[in-house]
């Protein structure tokens, strides 16, 4: 079952690429569903990867391909440019072929842009920065969305974060760096997870558990230990991968 949201931006890739030849650009997608972020867009792009409704193409450009739609889709039937046959909505295909009929599309129509420079790039959040020392304040705010290689990510929904502080230098993690984190709620002993504390507070940390608390583990022999009841941490992320600039 799809929600509405991912409903519609399927519809939108599926109609845009029937018409253009080609897949929407993440800007376009966000404008032809009116949201105000392309994180979210993003987001729902890999719920309908994981759902088998999408399929990324790594070397080619724009690359999202409609692997099939909802079974309660109905309509006309023609062939995309992929080859792959699927369903729009008589009002959506009407509009497309006919603008001035009166009838208006779902969603926003607009020119297909260049394709992306680098095909084999996603666009996830850049949230802001975290703390690889003390814990600071936590920081959801998308302002920005960076470019980061398929490989880099995996099939499951990841976020970037910049890091602030020392504290895991042993693990190669750097002031400045840039880490990919896989957005979960779970994690195994010894993995670097993205900690919330007190649901006010975030840091990265390598987990550890002991009977009774859970102890937020630096990775440099300067900082001590962090060691809380379970209920007040909660698991945001877990370390899938890090960016550096020289």
């Amino acid at each position: 079952m799809l929600t509405q949201k991912q409903r519609d931006l399927l519809m939108f890739i599926h109609d845009y690429t029937s018409r253009t030849g080609l897949s929407p650009s993440f800007e376009e997608m966000k404008e032809g569903l009116d949201l105000k972020s392309k994180s979210g867009i993003h987001r729902l792009i890999n719920a309908l990867v994981e759902r088998g409704f999408l399929e990324r193409l790594p070397n080619k450009a724009r690359a999202l391909e409609v692997k099939r739609l909802p079974e309660n889709a109905s309509g006309a039937l023609h062939a995309s440019a992929s080859g792959v046959r699927s369903v729009s909505s008589p009002a959506t295909v009407a509009a497309i072929k006919n603008p001035k009929a009166g009838v208006k599309p779902n969603f926003k129509q607009s020119m297909p842009a260049m394709p992306a420079a680098n095909s084999d790039m996603a666009e996830v959040p850049l949230y802001g920065k975290i703390a690889a020392g003390s814990p600071i304040e936590a920081l959801r705010h998308e302002t920005d969305m960076i470019g980061v290689p398929f490989h880099m990510m995996g099939n499951t929904p990841c976020y970037a974060l910049t890091i602030e502080g020392d504290s895991m230098s042993k693990a190669g993690i750097m002031d400045g760096d840039i880490v990919i984190i896989e957005e979960c709620d779970r994690a195994n002993d010894g993995d670097i997870v993205v900690a919330l504390v007190d649901e006010e507070e975030v840091t990265l940390k390598r987990l550890r558990r002991e009977v009774g608390s859970v102890v937020l583990m630096p990775e440099n022999d300067a900082y001590q230990p962090i060691r809380l009841p379970p209920h007040r941490v909660r698991i945001q992320g877990r370390l899938r991968s890090l960016l550096r600039t020289y």
